[in-house]
């Protein structure tokens, strides 16, 4: 690296990797993730949401200050400003344009983006890779449960905190599978509600025959009572942000599972620690970054950040959202104006409990020999690294039991 690349990286939080050579949640207290003042609160909550397909981290937060990215991202790249300009970060990254509330987060000081991460996958299978994010392992394998639920089932009962996690979907994703217990919620595809005496009559029976069938009974009513009530806390003042009209209708498959679980997470008695998923990451083709898929699915996420914030009001405060997916995408542009299957990509971290307004990252660079097989972004960072140094700063949960029991082998 020439002395002025060196300063420029310097200058835009560009960390040294030798100074963050170790994976452990020790050395991620050095980015500070979530302030310390706010470590101890006595009601976190962390929504983790995975973006499946493998999100291009290069046309989502834009290295417009690398000298080789217009070059080698062609029609995809963003610009500095101009036409086609991302919305400012740190003079390094842009923000794609079409999420101008999470900009307005940025801006706040509530969103942080880490930069170059990936989990320990290297190959380019969607099963596998989502199987790595999703377990916390070194490698993929058919595994039971996941980092999520293996940290919850180590969490104490800190003030209202529930015990259980919530699931967003028609399946529990592998990420909050396991021994703790998980409340799971689908939307009513008829919306035809239960009558009381019918629930009554049916818990009577089940009590009868299968008291453990009872009791998930009597759970998945508890959470349809959650799911089907009105407004659970007094709409709170906020600061204005850029874009702050209500999401669009269009973009209602991200909204309806955020407005839900903003609904679970906010409520007095409610899980503190949830999970969904969104698909449609995977550009092969036609990737659109400025108008097309890419930018719709970007835009319908904002939307859905937007209708989280809104809906959990208050508890924003105490809010963690991860946003991972399994990989990124390749450098170069393929022949159909779209990207393939990559290595290193961004993560997220949203909430009133981020220490945001960053862009943090090992920046490898994109000249041709930077880059890992010569085609994708080289990682520099272990994603487990980042979700230890969060479960540890935001929930409290110790070293040792993130190094051993989370993330084995990690």
């Amino acid at each position: 690296m020439s002395c002025s690349s060196a300063h420029r990286v310097d200058q835009h939080q560009i960390l040294s990797r030798r100074r963050l050579l170790s994976g452990s949640a020790a050395s991620l207290a050095l980015w500070g993730f979530v302030p310390r003042t706010l470590a101890g609160t006595r009601d976190p909550r962390l929504l983790a949401i995975v973006l499946r397909g493998g999100l291009d981290g290069l046309s989502m937060v834009a290295p417009v200050g690398d000298p080789d990215y217009e070059r080698v991202r062609k029609t995809l790249a963003l610009k500095a400003e101009g036409t086609g300009a991302g919305l400012p970060l740190d003079g390094f990254f842009v923000l794609n344009p079409a999420m101008p509330f999470l900009h307005g987060l940025y801006r706040r000081n509530e969103a942080l983006a880490i930069h170059a991460v990936t989990t320990p996958y290297r190959g380019r299978s969607h099963f596998d890779g989502q199987d790595v994010l999703e377990s916390g392992l070194a490698g993929a394998g058919r595994t039971e449960d996941g980092w999520l639920n293996r940290a919850l089932a180590r969490l104490d009962n800190a003030g209202r905190a529930n015990p259980k996690g919530l699931a967003m979907g028609a399946v529990v994703p592998l990420v909050m599978r396991g021994a703790a217990p998980v409340l799971s919620w689908i939307p009513n595809a008829y919306n035809i509600p239960l009558r009381d005496s019918t629930v009554a009559r049916l818990m009577d029976l089940y009590a009868e025959t299968d008291p453990r069938l009872a009791k998930a009974f009597a759970d998945g009513m508890a959470i349809d009572k959650v799911a089907g009530a009105g407004p659970l806390l007094a709409p709170q003042p906020k600061p204005k942000l850029a874009a702050d009209a209500p999401p669009a209708k269009q973009y209602r498959e991200f909204t309806d599972a955020a407005v839900m679980a903003a609904r679970f997470l906010a409520a007095a008695d409610g899980p503190r620690i949830g999970a969904l998923s969104y698909n449609g990451w995977d550009t092969h083709a036609n990737e659109g970054v400025l108008q097309g898929q890419l930018a719709n699915r970007l835009a319908g996420l904002d939307a859905a950040i937007h209708a989280l914030a809104d809906g959990l009001g208050a508890a924003w405060k105490d809010m963690v959202v991860l946003l991972v997916t399994e990989f990124g995408r390749t450098v170069h542009v393929n022949g159909t104006e779209g990207t393939d299957h990559g290595t290193a990509t961004v993560a997220l971290l949203l909430g009133g409990a981020v220490k945001g307004g960053r862009v943090l990252a090992d920046w490898p660079g994109l000249a041709e020999k930077s880059l890992h097989e010569s085609r994708d972004l080289r990682p520099t960072r272990d994603l487990r690294a980042v979700l230890k140094g969060v479960l540890r700063d935001h929930l409290a949960i110790p070293d040792g039991a993130l190094a051993r029991t989370v993330f084995p082998g990690s």
